[in-house]
């Protein structure tokens, strides 16, 4: 049984610390919102602050929305850098800016600590499974100590490389599902539009090379109108300016990205940000003047 931080509790953050309570693990967390009440009734220690948190744990975990929040709960007031003693490891969850990831990781490691980055993909029903895909940056050792904490969260766990390295391949992630997002929503309005039955489409679609989770599981949701999150547009917004901004430091060009996010802000324009991600099919549909299913 290991002492175990977590500081962030949202949507994602609250089930997957649960997965940690019922693994065995004693839980020390701090939140900015409410906690949880499935997190408190399952046997977590509520603390006043990061600091608390990282006193009482050996390994803290975070798990905020964006890469200022990761750095005020790291080195803000109360924060966790002011509770680390050497020896204790910090683990990234959020999906943040590789670049601030490696200062993050530089200011951990001159406290005696270590550092990894740990990005995940697979949403609020991966996190409640434990069944998510966790993508790692870090030292071989760190990782081979903290292995078995991410057994209990996901399944297809993989140290990538050194430090960053986790969240660039999660911004590669958030490309392909926003492009796939993007490519069901054109073709189940394509076929909607040509008086097609969408559900037989998607259904026919699914038995093909064509396949995918997002045909299978977002497809449903386009078709069915169900846009509750999920993961909200505003966070994959978030994640594909952390691609494009990425992109123009090294000088790539990321030209459907860029479609893909122009196609976020329009239904964030439209009172769309706090939808599922598989919502951006709005826009395509406010173009076409056809709702999928109409």
């Amino acid at each position: 049984m290991a002492k175990v931080g977590f500081v962030g509790l949202g949507i994602m953050g609250a089930p997957m610390a649960v997965n940690l309570l019922k693994g065995g693990h004693e839980l020390f967390v701090f939140t900015r919102s409410q906690t949880p009440k499935s997190v408190i009734e399952a046997g977590a220690t509520v603390c006043a602050n990061g600091t608390e948190v990282a006193r009482n744990a050996d390994v803290i975990i975070t798990m905020v929305p964006d890469t200022p929040h990761v750095e005020q709960a790291l080195f803000g007031e109360n924060g966790i850098a002011a509770g680390l003693s050497k020896g204790k490891i910090v683990i990234d969850m959020s999906s943040i800016s590789p670049v601030a990831t490696k200062e993050f990781a530089q200011r951990i490691t001159e406290l005696g600590c270590e550092y990894l980055d740990a990005p995940v993909s697979g949403g609020e029903v991966g996190a409640k499974a434990a069944s998510l895909t966790i993508m790692i940056g870090g030292q071989q050792a760190a990782f081979d100590q903290v292995k078995p904490l991410f057994e209990l969260m996901g399944k297809n766990i993989t140290l990538v490389g050194g430090y960053g390295d986790g969240q660039i391949t999660k911004v590669a992630n958030q490309i392909i599902v926003a492009l796939t997002i993007e490519a069901v929503g054109e073709a189940l309005l394509l076929a909607s539009k040509a008086g097609a039955d969408p559900a037989k489409v998607r259904e026919a679609l699914m038995g093909g090379f064509a396949n995918s989770r997002i045909l299978e599981v977002h497809g449903e949701r386009m078709v069915k109108r169900t846009f509750d999150p999920g993961f909200r547009i505003e966070l994959h917004q978030k994640d594909l300016n952390l691609a494009l901004t990425t992109a123009r430091q090294l000088g790539v060009a990321l030209p459907s990205t860029a479609i893909a996010q122009e196609l976020f802000n329009t239904c964030a324009a439209h009172g769309g940000a706090g939808q599922d991600h598989s919502a951006l099919v709005r826009a395509l549909e406010i173009m076409a003047n056809h709702e999928i299913g109409q």
